[in-house]
This record gives C-alpha cells, sequence and structure tokens, in this order.
C-alpha cells in the first residue's frame, strides 16, 4: 500500500456556521425553548384543573332561573295616589320586553358595546383591564381592573362577592360562559338591568326612573336614558344633586358612544346634549307629610301581620283606605286649632339668642336647630324692635318686618330675671311668603314676566332668587297637642288619621295609643242605653244635685254641672244631652246600672272592659280616640259594630290576594254591560248590637246638640251634623265626637303630661272649631243628606220643654223620634209584647227598672245628713234659651 495520500481522499474541512456566537448559547436556547414550551403546557394544564376545580365550587346559574329579588312594597290610597313605599332595595322589576329600545341601547354602549357578539369574555377588555391593574399596582394608584362584560357583572352582582382578587375574577369568567350557555342575550340583560344598583336608593332601571324622573320606563326620552346608563359605572362620582356637572359630561360621553355604535344619529344626540339636567324628588309634597301618622300606623300593622321581611322585599300590593284631600283638611284643622289654642296661651319665647354684631351672625343663624314640627316657618333674627313693630334678618341675609300686633302677643312672654317680651338678638320662628324674581333682569321687567306666568321660561334657573315678601308673623310650634280621625261608618275604613301637630315633633299617634278620658263625649252611650230599657227622648228626669257612693273610691261621689250650682229642675232627656247636663246624666246610670251603660259600651266597640262604677257614666274611662269613633259610628249607621281599617287590599307580588277588608259577596258585579238595571245592593257590614231605632234615636238627640246645644259652633258647616262635646276634671283634656251620615269624626286636644289646658278651654271651644273647620272642607262638595230614618221610627211633633204633645202653653214645638207606641199620651196603650230592644228590655216611658222616681223623688236630701250637697241655685226653667 502505497504511503502517498490521495488528494480526494482527504477530510473535508469543518461546516461553515452560519449562526452568531458560540455554539453553546444556541444549544442552551434550544433547551429553554423546549422547557418552556413544556412548562407551558403544563401550566396550561395546571390553569385547565384550577378552572376545573373552581367551576365545581363557583355557584350554579339556575340560582337565576327563579330570579325573584326582592321588590319595593307600594302603599296606594283609596283615590290611587301612590303614598308611601316600603324597601331594603327599592326596585320595581320590569321585563325585558318592555323595555325601551332605547334605554337597552344606552346600557349596551356606556357598559359593554360588544354585548351582542361576545360570549361572556371579551378578552380585548380583560387584557386592557390586566394592563391597568398592573399599571395600579406598581404606582398604588387604584385597584384591580376587570373589562367586564355585562354578563360578568350579572354573575359579580347576583352570585359573587365584590372581592377585588383574582380568584373571584375567575369565578366571574366561568359563570359568565355558562350563563351565556344557558340564557339568551334578552333574558341576560333583564337580569343585569333589574339588578344595577343606581344610586338614590335605586336597584333597577324601573326603579331609578321613577326615583330620578317620577316616570315610568317607557315615558324616559332619550337624554334621561343616557342619564340612567351614566350613574351605572359608579353612581356617587355623577350624584345629579351634589355633582350634577360630572353627570352631564358622562351622559354627553353615554351619547357619543351610542352615535359611534350606530344606535343613534348625531342630530338626535345634540339634540339630547342640548337638554338640561332636570330630576324630581318622588313622595314629596304636602299630601305625603300629611299621611305621615297614618303610613306609619299602616307600617305596624302590615309587619305585625306579614313580617318585616315581606314588607321590606315582598313587592306588596297595599291599597289602604285613606283619602289624600280628607287627610290633607284633617292636618291644616288640627294645625290650624292647636295654633289658635296655643296663642290664646300667650309666647314662650325665643329659640335660642345671637349677637346680631358677630361677623358669622348669618351662620350662626343657619346653623340653629329648630324644633321639630316647624314645617315651613323659617329661623329669623331680631334685629331692631320698636312701638311700630321689629324687624327680622333671615337665613338667606334677606329682611322682613314684622308689624306691632305680632311685638304686642311676644310681651306675654316674661321670663325671670329678664326683659318680657321681644328683644334684639331673638331667633325667632316666623311664617311669611316668598316669590320667584329674576335676579338678572330689573323689577319692572320681571313684574311683567311674572304676570304673564312666564318667569321660569325667560329666566335661566341659576338667577331664579326666592324673596320674602309682606309681613312676618311671629309663630312658635304649639306645647298642645292631640289627634283627629276620620271614618266611614258603614264599612270602618279610616279615611283620615292626624295623630298629632307633626310626626316631625312627636311620632307619638294620640288616635290610636293615648288612651285619654272621653267626658261628656260618653253621655249618648248611657242615654242608648237608658232607652234600652224603656225611656224616650222625651222621658223627663231631675237636675238637682245627687250624691252616690263610689265603691272604686270607697267615697261618696257628688257631680256637678259643667256650670257649677246650676241646676234646671225637670228635663227631658234631650235637653239633658243637648245641654250635657252631669246631674241628670248620673241619676239615669244610676237608675238603669251602671252595668247596663258598660255592657253597652263594650258592644259597641268602645271598650273591651268598663267597671261599672258611677264616675263612668261621665267619661272617666280611659279610651282611645279610634275606640270613641267606632262606638259612635254605630249610631249613624243603624247599630251595627263596624272594624276600622287602614287597609282595603293587599296582594303579594305575583297579584294573590293576602287580605281584603270588605269580604261581601256581590251578586251581579260582574255583568257585561249595564241596560238600565238598578245597581247590585251589598249586605251591610258589620253586627248588630244596637237597635236600629235607639241608634237613629240618639242620632235624632246629637243633632240636636248641634243645633241647639254645646256644639252649635258646628252650625258653621251649613249641612246635617250631629255630635257631643266632652271635657275632662281640670280641663284637662278636650272633646269633639260627631258625624254626618256617612262620616265619623273624633278630635281630641290635650297636652301629652296631662295638664290642664286652662280655665274655660272645653270641648267646645277647643275641639269643636277643629271639628267644624275638618267638616266645611270634608263636606264642600258634597250634598247636604239628612240622616236616614230606619223602619219603625215615628216622627211625632212634642213640646220641646216638656216632652209632652203640645198644648195650649206651648212655646216651641219640636219633631221627636219614638219607637211606636211609646209616643206621649200612648200610655193606655202601652204593650211590650213587640219590645225590640235588644237588650231585652223595655218599660214605660221615663220608666224606672230601681225604686226612684223622677216625680216623687225630688232629689232632696235630709238636711240632717251630713253627706248632703252644699246648698244650690235654685232650678232654673229658662234652659239659657235653648229653646
Amino acid at each position: 500500500m502505497s504511503n502517498f495520500s490521495n488528494p480526494h481522499m482527504e477530510e473535508p474541512e469543518g461546516e461553515k456556521r452560519f449562526l452568531p456566537g458560540p455554539p453553546w448559547l444556541w444549544t442552551w436556547a434550544r433547551r429553554l425553548i423546549i422547557l418552556g414550551f413544556v412548562l407551558g403546557v403544563v401550566g396550561m394544564i395546571c390553569l385547565w384543573l384550577y378552572f376545573a376545580a373552581l367551576g365545581r365550587s363557583v355557584p350554579s346559574v339556575e340560582k337565576l332561573k327563579q330570579y325573584e329579588p326582592p321588590i319595593t312594597s307600594r302603599v296606594h290610597a283609596g283615590d290611587g295616589t301612590l303614598i308611601a313605599e316600603f324597601a331594603d332595595q327599592h326596585r320595581v322589576f320590569v321585563p325585558y320586553e318592555s323595555m325601551p329600545t332605547h334605554v337597552v341601547q344606552a346600557f349596551v354602549a356606556a357598559e359593554d358595546k360588544n354585548f351582542f357578539t361576545h360570549h361572556g369574555l371579551d378578552y380585548v377588555g380583560i387584557a386592557r383591564g390586566a394592563v391597568n391593574s398592573a399599571k395600579n399596582k406598581i404606582t398604588g394608584s387604584g385597584g384591580l381592573q376587570g373589562g367586564s362584560t355585562i354578563t360578568q357583572q350579572v354573575a359579580k352582582n347576583m352570585l359573587l362577592t365584590r372581592d377585588q382578587n383574582l380568584q373571584r375574577k375567575a369565578k366571574e369568567a366561568i359563570i359568565a360562559q355558562r350563563m351565556e350557555k344557558e340564557f339568551t342575550k334578552e333574558q341576560i340583560l333583564e337580569l343585569y338591568l333589574n339588578e344595577i344598583y343606581l344610586g338614590y336608593r335605586s336597584y333597577g332601571v324601573g326603579s331609578a326612573a321613577l326615583n330620578y324622573f317620577d316616570k315610568s320606563l317607557p315615558e324616559l326620552d332619550l337624554s334621561e336614558a343616557a342619564i340612567l346608563a351614566s350613574l351605572a359605572k359608579a353612581p356617587s362620582a355623577v350624584n345629579p344633586y351634589s355633582r350634577p356637572e360630572r353627570l352631564l359630561a358622562r351622559r354627553n360621553y353615554v351619547l357619543g358612544r351610542m352615535v359611534e355604535d350606530g344606535y343613534i344619529t348625531k342630530e338626535e344626540a345634540e339634540e339630547a346634549m342640548a337638554k338640561p339636567l332636570s330630576t324630581t324628588r318622588r313622595l314629596k309634597g304636602p299630601e305625603y307629610a300629611a299621611a305621615t301618622y297614618f303610613v306609619q300606623e299602616l307600617r305596624k300593622d302590615l309587619i305585625k301581620n306579614y313580617g318585616e321581611d315581606t314588607l321590606q322585599q315582598g313587592g306588596l300590593s297595599i291599597r289602604s283606605t285613606i283619602d289624600t284631600r280628607l287627610q290633607l283638611a284633617a292636618q291644616e284643622a288640627l294645625q290650624n286649632g292647636l295654633i289658635a289654642y296655643d296663642r290664646r296661651h300667650g309666647w314662650r319665647g325665643p329659640v335660642t339668642t345671637l349677637n346680631p354684631k358677630d361677623g358669622d351672625v348669618l351662620e350662626q343663624l343657619k346653623a340653629v336647630e329648630l324644633p321639630g314640627g316647624y314645617g315651613t316657618w323659617e329661623a329669623a333674627l331680631v334685629t331692631s324692635v320698636g312701638s311700630n313693630g321689629a324687624e327680622l334678618t333671615l337665613t338667606d341675609g334677606e329682611t322682613i318686618p314684622m308689624p306691632a300686633e305680632e311685638v304686642k302677643w311676644a310681651a306675654t312672654y316674661k321670663p325671670e330675671g329678664e326683659k318680657a317680651g321681644l328683644q334684639v338678638g331673638h331667633v325667632i320662628l316666623a311664617e311669611f311668603k316668598r316669590k320667584e324674581v329674576d335676579a338678572s333682569r330689573p323689577e319692572t321687567t320681571q313684574k311683567s314676566a311674572k304676570q304673564e306666568g312666564d318667569l321660569a321660561e325667560t329666566a335661566d334657573e341659576d338667577d331664579i332668587k326666592l324673596v320674602p315678601i309682606g309681613n312676618a308673623t311671629l309663630r312658635q310650634v304649639p306645647a298642645v297637642d292631640g289627634g283627629l280621625v276620620a271614618l266611614d261608618p258603614h264599612t270602618g275604613r279610616i279615611l283620615a288619621m292626624q295623630g298629632g301637630y307633626s310626626f316631625f315633633k312627636s311620632s307619638y299617634n294620640r288616635v290610636t295609643q293615648s288612651k285619654r278620658q272621653p267626658g261628656s263625649s260618653f253621655k249618648p252611650f248611657v242615654y242608648a242605653a237608658a232607652l234600652e230599657r224603656g225611656y224616650t227622648p222625651a222621658s223627663r228626669m231631675l237636675d238637682a244635685p245627687f250624691v252616690a257612693f263610689d265603691v272604686s273610691t270607697n267615697d261618696y261621689w257628688r257631680p256637678s254641672n259643667y256650670t257649677a250650682g246650676r241646676t234646671y229642675g225637670m228635663v227631658t232627656l234631650r235637653i239633658a244631652l243637648e245641654k250635657s247636663l252631669n246631674l241628670v246624666t248620673a241619676r239615669v246610670a244610676q237608675d238603669i246600672g251602671m252595668e247596663a251603660v258598660s255592657n253597652l259600651a263594650v258592644r259597641m266597640g268602645v271598650y273591651e272592659e268598663l267597671p261599672p262604677y258611677p264616675a263612668m257614666s261621665l267619661g272617666a274611662g280611659d279610651a282611645y280616640l279610634i275606640d270613641m269613633a267606632r262606638g259612635y259610628a254605630g249610631f249613624v249607621n243603624g247599630g251595627k259594630k263596624i272594624t276600622p281599617t287602614l287597609l282595603d287590599r293587599v296582594q303579594d307580588r305575583h297579584g294573590r290576594t293576602l287580605f281584603r277588608h270588605d269580604e261581601r259577596a256581590c251578586e251581579g258585579c260582574q255583568a257585561e254591560e249595564w241596560d238600565g238595571q238598578e245597581p247590585p245592593q251589598l249586605a251591610e257590614i258589620g253586627e248588630q248590637v244596637l237597635d236600629p231605632i235607639i241608634a237613629y234615636q240618639v242620632t235624632h238627640m246629637l243633632e240636636g246638640v248641634v243645633e241647639r246645644g254645646t256644639g252649635r259652633r258646628a252650625l258653621r258647616v251649613g249641612k246635617p251634623l250631629a255630635g257631643k262635646t266632652g271635657t275632662t276634671d281640670d280641663y284637662r283634656d278636650a272633646v269633639f265626637m260627631g258625624f254626618s251620615p256617612d262620616l265619623v269624626v273624633g278630635v281630641r286636644i290635650g297636652f301629652d303630661d296631662n295638664r290642664s289646658l286652662g280655665e274655660g278651654e272645653a270641648g267646645g271651644s277647643v275641639a269643636a272649631p277643629i271639628f267644624t273647620d275638618f267638616m266645611e272642607k270634608a263636606l264642600e262638595k258634597e250634598a247636604a243628606i239628612p240622616f236616614r230614618i230606619p223602619p219603625g221610627v215615628r216622627l211625632v211633633k212634642i213640646d220641646a220643654r216638656t216632652g209632652d204633645l203640645p198644648g195650649p202653653g206651648t212655646d216651641v214645638i219640636i219633631d221627636e223620634a219614638f219607637r211606636p207606641g211609646t209616643e206621649p199620651g200612648m200610655n193606655a196603650f202601652r204593650d211590650t209584647s213587640d219590645c225590640l230592644s235588644i237588650s231585652g228590655t223595655c218599660g214605660n216611658t221615663g220608666g224606672v227598672s230601681s225604686g226612684f222616681d223622677p216625680e216623687r223623688d225630688a232629689g232632696i236630701v235630709d238636711e240632717g245628713n251630713p253627706l248632703g250637697p252644699q246648698a244650690e241655685k235654685p232650678a232654673d226653667d229658662s234652659l239659657d234659651g235653648i229653646f
């Protein structure tokens, strides 16, 4: 073998390398790429396992298929007016098909423009949110941002917490994707738009439309829809009341997005942008403030019957009995009456005192806490006082004069160790009027605009100013208080309830919570019991000094008439009731037995139990005003016991009736058309507890109280009325109970601490004017309907003084109501076999069941009896001109 090498057999040169750098670098790069791929695959597997495990722990979307959110319970008056709402979350559910298109589009444009195309997640949005979240974490300027879709927001709001962490975001994504498979886009939007919180207690768009604009959802215009969509992101940041500029800017942004997404044209957007922000506060105004006592009493009843959760979350539809017109009249009449009484007893002094020379006196004046119940009155600082009046400075820096008569009234304030009357520096309550003026225009121009009624149209809102006009009246919130209730005597529906001067002064309801003596307003029940025992309105009884032993006090009871020492001799029961004679009433109660009176009062619903003590006959037993009204209803409705109610009907969220006050069957009420037939006749409500004839006799006697007796002030109403005054010992309470044929009203006035109202402040002078003022408004548009006379009543003309048939010496003749066979002159023909009295006892006219004879026993007490009454004035036959 040759030692020479073959050139073709030489080893080839090393391969030429094209990658820069040392070979080992690329070797490790390849390894790292492979490792990264492997780790990525492993990571994806781990992430998949994590989401799979997390998916088993997230709430099921099946819960959303039974979506029944908390819904507002709404209270309507009898005339359909919405007067109150109860809710933990103020929500009005609106199905998707009832939602206007422009409202849906506004929210989609503002919150999730790709909503109708994505499948629950917007990956571009998620990436953008991740970047922003990283920036926030690095800079510490904010929290996590997730780029959530509407579907994700539904998942978060309804199934998850609001925690800002990655695990919650992961759960949100899982639920969103599942929701997209289980629900249509429309169903998801329905959930979203009914659940989202939009500020001002508004959950869902239906509630927000009502709370911000007092409109239903279909009534919203484009601007208002964009405003609601603007609130979705952060309601507090664009609050229309505190940050209106921000809200308008956000609204315009939403409108711009709607243009970009092709929902509206540019012209439509510009027209909407030009509209000012105009919101309203619902359930504000005098009719709502007036109904506060009624609503709070209603709320207690509803919670008692259905529970607070059902009331606050169950979406109850509540039809109440209140008549908003009568409720306003009740509030006004009671407040005016209390103010009138309070004014008779002088000014009690200023709210506080300030130094008018202080540089920040206006700020101090604004900070003064006014007493509850001040209403529309304003705080004012007295800056000067003179013989011609005073000058007041108001919280806005404006001044107003106060006339001399107000200063004179203030002189009744006489503090110990200080100057009497009104002084410079006093902070007082003042009542006056304000008018709108345009501060940007001269006086002559604004007068012209005001006369034409176009001031609001010709002036910018910022230029409108309310300035005081006329004179100011010095005011104070009355220390005295009271209550007024009005109800339908045939059904028991409470039409008005004013439990005090103002709910904001005291929430104590004096109609349903205050148990006080009714005084002489209880006397009709004594006379009704007497009529059951055989008396008639023409029966005569002695009005003379009277003594009885009262076992409740273990002492002798010596009642006297309102005018102490004055008696009238033999008088009819009618005269005794009309003049409110205590001595006659006490004698009647003793004659028939107090058990009969107590039983009747319990039967008619005035008391649950009334001890049969003599003093109870004059109204010494504490009773609720609402129960007194219930008892009086039995006189005018023909002797039936009704149940007072605040509710007509209660329905649940699905329309099922939970309660109906009137359960009477109505045959023929479902007629398809009316062809002139008579309307259906409904059965009367209530248990018969008093003979209808006796009920009418008492009503007829109470008419006389208004026509000639202690209730004469009510004659001003000019309609048929009946009633009875009441005044308790030491003038602690003043009462008037009265009625028309279809309305029973009770008024009671007194101090909560039970101190005296003052000498002469009786039912006729304190409570009766309030009753009269209320009835004037309540019956203003009603016809003068006479009281209904039941079958069997005989109206007989009699001598008004003696109760006998008219004779030659008769001065005044009246019509009196009798049961057949009890009329004057019928003694010889009287037969009690047809007695209709519920008590089952009928006797002679003026007959007695005890040994007392009004003609025989003249009420004379043996002079040797040390317990005998003091000397009295002789009997007065004039009857004070009552006839």
